[in-house]
């Protein structure tokens, strides 16, 4: 197909049902088997930190809670990291109001999801993929070829119109950069996306076994062999291809903890020129970690399969600043995506 070719449409509405199926359950499970909402409204103004100690949570998923709190009305946060019910959140979730809506959740009291959240509350480890109760998580399962295949065919037929949007939105910043380096690139899309709306730009994608084959099958298939090439190597341990001017990091940091996140940085900053980019690509939150609430809805999925979860642009300002990348711009593509691009500057 044409990859410089964009869709008319934006399947937002589509990738929502399955990007909030996680959602419900995690509300349940803060509803019903914590009764978090009547505690914040017995203690109002308490912090993150506050909420770990009495719940024995870890900070990673409570924060995930609590974006998706702010996010759909029920709680609000001041910015001392002080929380308070909304009138919402005391009408509707709160034991003692006659209009409580908690009876409505029992019916998944027992679901799978509902009881892993509650486990992951406490651990902080992500539950086994999908639920399945025979072992890996998401990054043990990647390592088997044919689960491998699936799991990059879904976010191949995804990223064909993210990648596209992407591209289109860069394409300025892009002008005169002459190779990208594409960390943990899945099968190259983005890279070949960004090739196809860039005729000078080359890009190698940095990938682990098995994964780096369905990348260069997919490359080829396309007919860009000849300027996107494959490098096999994991990411925490291998070298990476320097003489690089561009890294994009697509639906990466947010699928690890905030110490791989922030390795995962360094190394960036560390093969990068002065003046070089950084593109991270993915599902974003906002500054104030209110929302978008498809981001924050979404944010619940990844905690529960990845290590990771979806980062604020404040957060990655954080991880961005020591290493001497300084934000320039974020925004919105298509898909509830979005990027923040950002410039090494010293």
């Amino acid at each position: 197909m044409d990859l410089t070719q964009l869709p008319a449409s934006d399947p937002s509405v589509i990738l929502r049902y399955r990007d909030r199926q996680y959602a419900a359950d995690l509300i349940a499970a803060a509803i019903l088997e914590f009764d978090l909402f009547s505690y914040l409204g017995e203690h109002p103004g308490v912090t993150l930190p506050d909420l770990c100690e009495h719940f024995g949570w870890l900070e990673r998923p409570a924060d995930v809670l609590m974006t998706l709190c702010r996010a759909s009305g029920f709680v609000e946060t001041d910015p001392h990291d002080r929380s308070t019910l909304t009138v919402m959140g005391k009408e509707f979730l709160t034991a003692g109001s006659p209009w409580f809506l908690g009876p409505y959740y029992k019916p998944i009291a027992d679901s799978p999801k509902l009881l892993d959240y509650v486990q992951i509350l406490k651990t902080g480890k992500p539950a086994n993929w999908q639920a399945k109760s025979d072992g890996a998580d998401w990054h043990e399962s990647m390592k088997d070829e044919a689960f491998a295949n699936d799991f990059t065919n879904l976010m191949n037929c995804r990223g064909i119109a993210f990648g596209q949007k992407l591209a289109e939105a860069l394409h300025a910043d892009m002008l005169g950069r002459k190779r990208m380096l594409d960390v943990g690139g899945g099968s190259g899309i983005y890279s070949m996306t960004m090739a196809a709306r860039c005729p000078e730009l080359s890009a190698v994608v940095l990938e682990q076994s098995p994964v780096d084959e369905i990348a260069r099958r997919e490359i080829q298939r396309n007919g860009l062999a000849d300027r996107v090439k494959v490098q096999t190597g994991d990411m925490f341990v291998d070298s990476w291809p320097e003489e690089v001017d561009v890294v994009l990091l697509s639906n990466l940091l947010h699928d690890w903890g905030r110490e791989e996140a922030n390795a995962i940085v360094r190394r960036a900053a560390d093969i990068l020129p002065v003046g070089g980019l950084l593109i991270i690509h993915g599902a974003i939150i906002n500054a104030e970690k209110t929302g978008p609430l498809p981001v924050a809805e979404y944010s619940s999925l990844l905690m529960n399969i990845t290590q990771g979860k979806c980062y604020s642009v404040a957060e990655y300002a954080e991880m961005l600043d020591p290493v001497g990348l300084v934000v320039k711009r974020d925004a919105g593509t298509i898909g509830d995506r979005g990027y923040v691009l950002a410039c090494k500057e010293h």
